[in-house]
């Protein structure tokens, strides 16, 4: 039986005082031209001097440096409002922050803050990051044209093809890489790097009672939103932004957060759109702070590489999430899980119902444990197992129902580990139009229940080298040139059991490997 208590708690909001400065009064001109990042500065510290209260920036066009929050203070940005942010890369001080799943420095965020309680961002108001200046771009994700404009503003290409802004900022992974090998963590060492160095557009790095209400958040030199070992998260009525090309341009990272809320918001950006995280390898099973008491519910995704994301940074843990009532249009992936060996960590006790999906680029659901083909010194297609240790990942507990997709190119894909199959799975009460079906490679204690399939070839559903699978109620309709219900291979493949398959469709034949026990596959009504 599986446990799926994901049962979230009450969400504190921010406690804000009732009283109000506008950045007007301390100088700021919001005539897109003068800099304001010193009359900003001023109205918050005033405000919070004054024991917190509400900053608000009016209509306008408002030039600013990076924002540093403070306690007790609400950032209110009114219709009409638009922050755009520094340029210049000198503007952003190097700092001490997280990104990818360890500590690292980079360029502070343009909305930043540490330790930190009662915080909030509100408004009708847009934040842009500027994010162009900063990110390198592939070729191969832009028009010719849209190159060649690239090309003729500055920059630099390098032997991949990929327009970096600067020199430095070609040069700057190498450099980078070997200071954090080393484990510097000087920040002064970092300054011959800092083109490389992109911010996120938000970064709240152990914050408690954080509110995000209203605003549009855009054009990030990296993520979008990176609340990081933070607790008491409302995240609502946003909308984020990122041109589909940008590079690592996640919409929002929940990293190492506990007690999150996450509902009523847009998300069309050029990475992981919602994405749960909580650190990656060694780091982050060091610092053991997973995602976890997680909702998220009437949300939309446009464009993305996943609608909801948990990992790949994932080693810290994820666990007790609800994910409800949201549609994904166009995304790479629908619902997606990715890890590899390295990592560590265990996902578990997550439920997803209601979603709605169209046009998915590939599977309307991925389990991959073997993330951009990591698998430690083996390939995927080597079965042998490694030994299980603490870099081993787990996925288990695990429930989706209600799934309606209208366009994929798979409907699941498992790809388990031979030393750890994904387990304790159950999909239910789902209709799925897609080009293939169901493939599940390792997978353990999985439940497929009243799935609904039409495809255009292959069989509904392959199995290999899975144990304890239930398929009930399966049905669906698909090429006239393949009947197979399932298709089971394996040496190892045991316990499987096929109830009421596909009575009213035109899969009905079951298809068994000579290297399966015959024994191992049960046909029952």
């Amino acid at each position: 039986m599986m446990d799926t208590n994901t049962e979230i708690p009450e969400v504190a909001a921010p406690n804000i005082p009732n009283r109000s400065v506008s950045i007007v009064d301390y100088g700021a001109v919001g005539d897109g031209h003068t800099d304001n990042t010193q009359a900003i500065h001023a109205a918050i510290q005033a405000c919070a001097s004054a024991g917190g209260g509400q900053v608000v920036i009016p209509p306008g066009v408002w030039l600013t440096g990076p924002i540093s929050l403070q306690s007790r203070i609400e950032l209110h940005a009114e219709a009409g409002a638009l922050v755009l942010f520094s340029k210049r890369f000198r503007d952003y001080p190097l700092v001490l922050s997280s990104y990818e799943g360890k500590q690292t420095v980079r360029c502070q965020s343009p909305l930043d803050g540490e330790g930190l309680e009662d915080i909030a961002i509100t408004g009708r108001g847009v934040f842009d990051g500027g994010g162009e200046a900063w990110r390198p771009v592939k070729r191969w994700k832009m028009t010719e044209r849209q190159w060649n404009a690239l090309i003729r503003s500055g920059g630099v290409v390098d032997e991949n093809d990929v327009w970096w802004p600067t020199q430095a900022a070609k040069d700057g992974a190498a450099v980078a890489a070997r200071l954090e090998r080393e484990g510097v963590t000087d920040v002064d060492r970092y300054e011959a790097v800092r083109d490389y160095l992109r911010p996120n557009l938000l970064s709240l790095r152990r914050c408690r009672r954080i509110l995000l209400d209203g605003p549009t958040f855009q054009n990030s030199a990296a993520w979008c939103l990176h609340p990081w070992a933070s607790e008491q998260i409302i995240i609502r009525n946003v909308t984020v932004r990122n041109p589909w090309y940008a590079q690592n341009g996640d919409g929002l990272d929940i990293d190492s957060c506990r007690q999150v809320v996450v509902e009523d918001s847009a998300f069309d950006v050029g990475d992981d759109a919602i994405c749960l995280k909580s650190g990656k390898d060694e780091a982050g099973r060091r610092l053991g702070l997973p995602s976890e008491h997680i909702a998220i519910r009437n949300c939309t995704v446009y464009h993305g590489h996943g609608g909801i994301v948990v990992g790949s940074e994932m080693s810290g843990g994820v666990r007790d999430v609800r994910v409800s009532d949201c549609t994904f249009i166009g995304t790479d992936i629908g619902i997606r899980f990715k890890s590899c060996r390295g990592r560590g960590g265990v996902v578990e006790r997550i439920v997803i119902e209601r979603v709605r999906m169209r046009d998915i680029v590939g599977e309307a659901i991925s389990f991959n444990l073997y993330y951009e083909g990591k698998s430690g010194s083996g390939a995927m297609g080597d079965e042998t197992p490694f030994p299980v240790t603490e870099e081993t990942p787990a996925f288990r507990n695990i429930r989706i129902t209600d799934v309606v997709c209208q366009g994929a190119e798979s409907a699941l894909l498992i790809n388990g580990l031979p030393e750890m199959p994904v387990s304790d799975f159950e999909w239910r009460d789902s209709v799925v139009s897609s080009k293939h079906g169901i493939v599940c490679r390792y997978g353990e204690r999985v439940t497929l229940r009243n799935v609904e399939l039409r495809v255009q070839g292959g069989p509904l559903v392959t199995l290999h080298q899975c144990r304890d699978i239930r398929l009930e109620g399966m049905a669906g309709e698909g090429s006239p040139d393949d009947d197979r219900l399932l298709h089971v291979t394996g040496s190892l493949t045991e316990a499987i059991e096929c109830r009421s398959a596909a009575a009213e469709g035109t899969h009905r034949r079951v298809d068994v490997s000579p290297e399966v026990n015959r024994e191992a596959v049960r046909i029952v009504g």
